[in-house]
């Protein structure tokens, strides 16, 4: 999944993408570099970042949507105002990514009368203060298993189907780089009990990585490139990236890896 920013204050490429035609233009540039899905977002969840009022998301992400619908891959809006899936929905997106995981008043009526994928993400607290205080849980990994049961329970009693869901554990959202880690070790184990969802793992250039390697936002290209490896490895479905190319030549190694080790030793 390829990183869409059509925010002029996202944390690692602000800016940078928000004329309509830049934006195709690097929609293009991900699929050539073997992107399978697009994850457009015009409101940046970073730490601390203000939210974004409605008209403006819905002019940042609609046309883009609009004018991406005929690239032939599934298009994903990073949104969890009930009113911007409405619209996105309208305009041919596939795919709803919702930090809040579908919690809002208004998000499970929009999603269920759509046929839409919904990937529910773990979030504790909300963005402008989840990493003021140290995030506490007793166990990352349980808690963070236990909320993604509740939610599926919740949305399927509400008319979703359980094969349009996927669970992302939220690196970064409101938890210390020791529980990051913690979830990355052990992302399988965020799987509800007897469940297999996909799991969507985003790591892309987040403080986790800077917090290991000393590096800034625009230093940590290897430092992604291993983590969504390590990820792939734990069982992750889908890996949310800027740097759609360089990710792809790693996990084309990691695949010929496992076929190879899969094929038994001759």
């Amino acid at each position: 999944m390829g990183i869409l920013n059509v925010t002029p204050d996202s944390f690692s490429d602000g800016g940078r993408f928000i004329a309509r035609d830049a934006a195709l233009a690097r929609a293009e540039q991900m699929l050539a570099d073997g992107a399978d899905m697009i994850d457009i977002g015009g409101e940046s969840t970073r730490p601390g970042a203000p939210p974004v009022p409605l008209d403006e998301e819905l002019e940042r992400v609609v046309p883009i949507v609009e004018a991406l619908r005929d690239v032939r891959a599934p298009l994903s809006v990073d949104t969890y105002k009930p009113a911007v899936m409405r619209a996105v929905l309208d305009a041919g997106a596939d795919m709803i990514n919702d930090i809040w995981g579908f919690r809002r008043e208004g998000a499970l009526d929009v999603v269920k009368n759509s046929n839409c994928g919904l990937c529910v993400m773990h979030m504790l607290g909300e963005p402008q203060t989840m990493q003021l205080h140290e995030p506490m849980y007793e166990d990352v990994v349980a808690e963070i298993r236990a909320f993604f049961a509740e939610r599926v329970t919740t949305l399927t009693q509400g008319g979703v189907s359980a094969a349009r869901i996927s669970l992302d554990p939220g690196y970064g959202f409101g938890k210390t780089v020791e529980h990051n880690y913690q979830l990355l070790a052990h992302l399988a184990a965020t799987q509800p009990a007897g469940a297999a969802f996909p799991l969507l793992a985003g790591m892309s250039r987040k403080s986790m990585l800077g917090a290991v390697t000393g590096r800034g936002a625009g230093e940590r290209l290897a430092a992604s490139v291993a983590a969504a490896v390590c990820a792939a490895e734990r069982g992750a479905a889908i890996i949310r990236v800027h740097d759609v190319a360089e990710t792809v030549d790693a996990l084309k190694v990691w695949q010929a890896t496992k076929e190879a080790a899969a094929n038994g030793h001759h």
